[in-house]
């Protein structure tokens, strides 16, 4: 099985269900190209593992974003992973910023989950109102998904893991099990993780109850740039703004903020760009 894989599971006398995630290299990927703070590591790894969660329970093609955005120490996040579990992400700060923990690192900063089918996308706002994003979570299942929810997410500069577990709608369940199961998925640390986090560790957390685990499935980082999409980018900035960044610089360089691949364009290539008939570039991605 691969380190880098999510678990479904469900309990057979309990009427919940779950996941667990578990990311190594796909992790160490996303960071690769990036020069980020041991706090915004673990908020990073914090959203990548909750993204990755809300995804795999997706019935249709589609991708799932979490978004942070604010005008204080964190400028942007971006989370997002689609229903086949290929995920990126990438976070920035306010320049001249910094903070000393989640609380003050999303300060006047709001939180949006969005659901694209490719149709007619649904945002819900995450109301930021708790000292973790794992309770701000909890917090939007109960009340905009009215899905009671329990969630444990980890995160270092190595490992990004966490737990997901649901009440299955229109099923009630004694208070004091919900109660033992969120303080059994409270007890996850980073070292959990270490190693290939699967099964075991699922057994291992619920002794006491029959579980039903799913088929792992594989997590990836992959970016969805390609030559097209930076070539749409300069068509919309324009012409003539193209070709003034072009004499002030010699090249047009451009790197995605996600994976970090850099395509440049020269006199000939924004010519072509802006031509009448131009044939666009390679959708390909990296």
């Amino acid at each position: 099985m691969s380190a880098d894989s999510v678990i479904p599971f469900a309990f057979e006398s309990l009427p919940v269900r779950g996941a667990l995630i578990h990311m190594s290299r796909s992790w160490r990927r996303m960071q690769r190209d990036h020069d980020y703070d041991a706090l915004l590591t673990e908020t990073l790894g914090h959203s990548a593992a909750a993204t990755a969660l809300i995804a795999q329970s997706l019935k249709f093609d589609g991708v799932i974003t979490l978004q942070i955005q604010g005008s204080g120490s964190l400028k942007m996040l971006v989370m997002q992973c689609t229903n086949d579990m290929q995920l990126r992400g990438m976070a920035t700060m306010g320049e001249g910023t910094s903070a000393s923990d989640f609380v003050e690192l999303t300060a006047a900063a709001h939180c949006a989950i969005t659901v694209d089918n490719g149709d007619r996308p649904y945002q819900g706002i995450v109301e930021i109102d708790g000292e973790s994003l794992s309770t701000s979570l909890e917090h939007y299942f109960e009340r905009s998904v009215q899905v009671p929810s329990h969630v444990a997410l980890v995160a270092n500069e190595d490992v990004a893991g966490g737990m997901l577990l649901q009440q299955v709608p229109g099923q009630n369940i004694d208070e004091d099990d919900w109660t033992r199961l969120h303080f059994l998925a409270k007890t996850l640390v980073s070292k959990d993780f270490e190693g290939e986090a699967g099964i075991e560790l699922i057994r291992k957390l619920f002794s006491e109850d029959d579980v039903r685990v799913h088929k792992a499935r594989a997590v990836d980082f992959r970016c969805r740039c390609s030559d097209r999409k930076v070539e749409e980018v300069l068509k919309m900035l324009g012409e003539k703004e193209s070709r003034a960044a072009l004499d002030e610089r010699g090249e047009i360089e451009v790197i995605c903020e996600y994976c970090g691949e850099k395509r440049s364009f020269d006199s000939v290539d924004v010519s072509r760009l802006f031509a009448a008939n131009s044939v666009p570039g390679s959708d390909s991605v990296q």
